[in-house]
């Protein structure tokens, strides 16, 4: 199908996916998403991993124009349906990367939801292992702890941005993600507490990494690639990445189709090819391509999984300008950023970003090693600028969002940097610092106004 070019073009539209945490009317981890989504009753709304989460899909929209603040206006009025509905059940809305209340025995089998499919990943998950799970994280403070499920990977909500590109063009885009995805991470932290303890500040990415390992020691001394993966190189073809989850993976979720893809093809029509979709999304690239079939005809997108939920819908709205502005430039450069630096240096970006944030010393191109957000002030913002004209963005709506990643370089303030200065300001027991904290973040959240601007 790649090489006959089947695939529908380009089109510059930007779709998400927004995964949220239930909390009570205290701020503790609410396990009634079935009651909310019962209540709720929108197709868009869906079940994710934890009683304690839910997800929204927005349809993928234009940018141009005001398109940005059209998409910003409509998740705010899709979130606000979904408060009213969800208080009727008892439970409230938070967009935040880990609950800060959770704890350790919140997170069990019986957390799981009631699909099927989790309780069949989960089995096929332990099996794969064998052993327990080990959460293992190094910070400011240490969580040491096992778990006899991959419920905690329940505690990572994120934001993921879709880009809709051609086969030729994939590679360029796919490369340019994979480039950027330590200074997004950087400016947008938002995941800082687990279980109490206070960790990284994009905890995260560490933690979805250790939560959904399928490898036991001895396989990873071996060398067996992770499920949850950044990868290995740069890639000159989509296809490359769908041959690495043949090779590297095994399947984890034993489900087929009845549809015969190289019949379908002789017969003239479009394959779904549930099979490889399926297992493509047992592996959690950062970065993951995603084959799907609409009004009959076959697209790729890139799909970018790197973001956290929140703080507000303001700041996601300002995460996903900066992502869509610099992938309208760097597929493009007369020189290509992947031809100045290698795959290894944008992983360590990723992990120094993730454990620092602001403060992270990131590689690039012409400037060797700087703090994240003098990389992001001096080089990507005027490229997002760039790429935001060229989308047809207006100025105005451009100028606000891309001022909101501005800020917070020029403040050091990400969702992170509030959350632990909050819990730093109101002192006393630990647990009750971080329930106070999720109630004072919900509200700001609710005002919209970007974690730059919160009080402490």
């Amino acid at each position: 199908m790649l090489r006959e070019s089947r695939f529908e073009d380009e089109r510059p539209l930007a779709g998400l996916e927004i995964e949220l945490n239930i909390v009570d009317a205290i701020g503790e981890p609410a396990m009634c998403n079935a009651a909310v989504l019962g209540a709720i009753q929108e197709p868009d709304w869906a079940t994710e991993l934890g009683q304690f989460n839910i997800e929204i899909n927005i349809e993928p929209q234009d940018l141009g124009g005001d398109g940005a603040l059209r998409l910003e206006d409509d998740v705010r009025a899709r979130l606000n349906h979904a408060e009213s509905r969800a208080r009727s059940q008892g439970g409230h809305l938070v967009l935040i990367g880990i609950l800060p209340t959770l704890r350790e025995e919140d997170i069990s089998e019986a957390t799981l939801s009631a699909n099927p499919r989790y309780k069949l990943l989960n089995e096929q998950i332990f099996a794969a292992r064998g052993e327990d799970l080990h959460l293992s994280i190094e910070g400011p403070e240490i969580l040491d702890t096992h778990a006899d499920s991959i419920t905690p990977e329940a505690a990572c909500t994120s934001v993921q941005l879709h880009l809709q590109v051609s086969p030729e063009a994939f590679a360029a885009h796919w490369n340019a993600a994979q480039a950027i995805a330590g200074p997004q991470v950087a400016v947008a932290a938002n995941s800082p507490y687990l279980f109490g303890k206070e960790l990284h500040r994009e905890t995260r990415i560490t933690l979805f990494e250790q939560a959904t390992d399928t490898r036991p020691d001895e396989l990873k001394a071996q060398g067996v690639r992770p499920r949850v993966w950044f990868g290995e190189r740069w890639i000159t073809s989509v296809f490359d990445l769908f041959e690495e989850n043949v090779r590297y993976f095994p399947a984890l979720l034993p489900l087929c189709e009845a549809e015969n893809p190289e019949d379908a093809l002789k017969a003239g029509q479009i394959p779904e090819l549930a099979e490889l979709t399926l297992h493509n999304g047992t592996i959690y690239r950062w970065n993951r391509p995603v084959y799907a079939v609409a009004g009959g005809r076959p697209h790729l997108r890139v799909e970018n999984r790197v973001l956290p939920a929140g703080p507000s819908v303001a700041d996601i709205a300002a995460n996903a300008a900066f992502y869509y502005g610099l992938m309208r430039v760097l597929p493009h450069a007369g020189r290509p950023i992947w031809s100045q630096m290698s795959f290894a240096a944008a992983e360590e970006n990723l992990y120094a970003a993730a454990r620092h944030g602001l403060d992270a010393l990131l590689y690039w191109p012409g400037l060797g090693e700087v703090p994240a957000a003098e990389l992001i002030l001096r080089r990507l913002l005027p490229m997002a600028h760039e790429g935001l004209a060229v989308r047809g963005v207006d100025p105005a709506v451009a100028d606000r969002l891309l001022g909101i990643i501005e800020a917070r370089c020029l403040t050091g303030r990400t969702g992170a940097s509030w959350q632990v200065d909050k819990v730093n300001a109101l002192g006393g027991d630990r647990y009750d610092a971080l329930r106070r904290m999720t109630l004072d973040y919900i509200t700001h959240m609710h005002a919209n106004e970007p974690v730059h601007t919160w009080d402490v």
